[in-house]
């Protein structure tokens, strides 16, 4: 049986804050998310290194550091005006859109 591919709580360019794993406590911009993987590459967070050989777009091959994914149920949306990371909650919008705003505050995101 397939399931099909989740809806996540954060989307790319959002801030996030890393509630579990190596990089707990920090915080970041999504570049991107996989959604086969349910992951997320935070910008200079989860560094890897991967061996690379040369070729025509790289010709001096060697060591690159690049960021590998975070899963998404170890991030949760962070609210740089109160410095700290938030739940969020879903409502309809005035124009009749799906918004995402913060539960604590009632703000939208």
């Amino acid at each position: 049986m397939s399931v099909g591919k989740r809806k996540f709580h954060i989307r790319a360019g959002d801030m996030v804050y890393v509630v579990a794993g190596k990089e707990k406590g920090k915080t970041g911009k999504v570049l991107r998310i996989d959604k086969d993987a349910e992951k997320a590459f935070i910008e200079k967070l989860n560094i890897i290194k991967r061996h690379s050989r040369p070729t025509q777009k790289n010709p001096s091959g060697g060591i690159i550091e690049k960021e590998a994914g975070i899963h998404v149920s170890n991030l949760m949306l962070y609210d740089s005006e109160s410095q700290r990371p938030v739940k969020i909650g879903y409502r309809t919008g005035e124009n009749g859109a799906k918004v995402r705003y913060n539960r604590k505050t009632g703000k939208e995101i």
